[in-house]
């Protein structure tokens, strides 16, 4: 790959000096219209003075990502594997914990390298590239995976716009359909080969842990925006009455049953609703319902027939569409994954929502990323998930 020179302006430059990962094109002071996915990028200050160097890679955060503060340094293999054995080493704590067998073992820019994650689900790795640019080191990357003795097989997924083929894996052995792997105990049912999606999000393992844990046990409880009913499990493991879930893709019935039955719960005993949630929450209120325990964590952006949501507009409306089905102390769990706004700004909005409901709330709990979805200190939009558990009525 060719290496570029370019300047970053001065009020940036403290940033960069300070560990500040992504690189984007208001930064720079000067530009080279020649760039290439996947070109090196060396970054100095107004004085010719080297600072960082990093990868060109558009993606919708900037123009790519800085990996390393060291001139000598190079994008290859020896880095790699220098990154990759930091990274293991901070998830050791998982690989001994036979309860858990899905986890992140490579968090992008909080690992090192911005553009790029890696997922562990029982010996299988699945792969998430950004842009094109970091996927031209992919055979390198991949590479070095292979070299450790854990590794079944490999899959991967690209995140941008590509004509390559449709299969996701990419060697080794072709995990089972369904692989189940486990979660503080509870099985789930994944595929590594089946579109964006394996059936969980890992970035809540903590927080279906503490619900099982403390807040389920003898609770009603409703998961909107359900998507398989992995929080559905994790309260009925912690000893709910009963779950509703809550989603209006036509798979999730099936995905949602699936989850239960792999742990021995009967899908007929439990509701799961293929409904636009915001609809659900009419027939709710039509109907006198309430739920002790309320779980909303939705998409950042989606859109039905009738209805367009966006989190950073519409989180009000939702909460408080889940506020008039919370019972009387209550607990709502709120989430969002939306890098866009801080958990100061976060914690603005429930506040919004809840005026003029009549309702009181305290924040009991607020959880983040688990450990092992690594951040890094100098670049706070890496730490997307915010977590709220709302106590209602005190």
């Amino acid at each position: 790959m060719n290496e570029v020179t370019l300047k970053i302006n001065k009020q940036h430059l403290k940033a960069y000096q300070n560990g500040y990962p992504l690189i984007l094109r208001d930064n720079l002071e000067t530009w080279r219209d020649d760039l290439h996915e996947g070109d090196l990028i060396r970054l100095v200050d107004s004085g010719g003075r080297f600072v960082a160097k990093g990868y060109y890679g558009l993606q919708n955060k900037g123009i790519g990502w800085i990996f390393t503060t060291e001139e000598q340094v190079n994008l290859d293999g020896s880095l790699f594997k220098r990154l990759i054995h930091k990274a293991l080493e901070k998830r050791q704590s998982l690989f001994n914990d036979e309860s858990t067998t899905a986890f992140r073992l490579f968090n992008g820019e909080g690992d090192g390298l911005g553009g790029i994650t890696v997922d562990y689900y029982d010996g299988y790795l699945l792969f998430q590239w950004y842009s094109i640019g970091i996927y031209h080191y992919q055979k390198e990357f991949t590479r070095t995976w292979f070299d450790l003795p854990f590794v079944k097989g490999i899959y991967e997924k690209k995140r941008f716009e590509t004509t390559e083929q449709a299969s996701d894996f990419v060697g080794g052995t072709e995990a089972p359909l369904p692989l189940i792997v486990k979660e503080n105990g509870i099985n789930y049912a994944t595929y590594l080969n089946d579109g964006w999606m394996t059936g969980i999000f890992l970035d809540q393992r903590d927080v279906r842990k503490r619900i099982m844990d403390h807040y389920a046990s003898g609770k009603t409880v409703l998961n909107t925006f359900s998507y398989t009913g992995a929080f559905s499990v994790a309260a009925l493991y912690g000893g709910a009455l009963q779950t509703t879930s809550v989603d209006v893709a036509k798979r999730s019935r099936k995905k949602t049953a699936e989850q239960f039955e792999v742990n021995g719960i009967d899908p007929e005993a439990q509701a799961i609703v293929v409904e636009d949630v915001f609809q659900y929450f009419k027939y709710a209120k039509r109907k006198g319902l309430s739920f002790d325990l309320v779980i909303t964590d939705p998409p950042s952006f989606a859109r039905t027939k009738k209805i367009t949501f966006r989190v950073a507009k519409d989180y009000p409306e939702l909460l408080r569409e889940v506020i008039a089905i919370t019972a009387r102390h209550g607990v709502i769990v709120a989430s969002t994954n939306y890098a866009g706004f801080s958990l100061s700004k976060f914690t603005e909005l429930v506040e919004k929502a809840f005026n003029g409901t009549g309702r009181s709330f305290a924040i009991r709990e607020t959880y983040r990323l688990p450990h092992d979805f690594q951040v890094n200190k100098s670049f706070n939009e890496g730490n997307y998930l915010k977590v709220l558990f709302l106590e209602l009525d005190i």
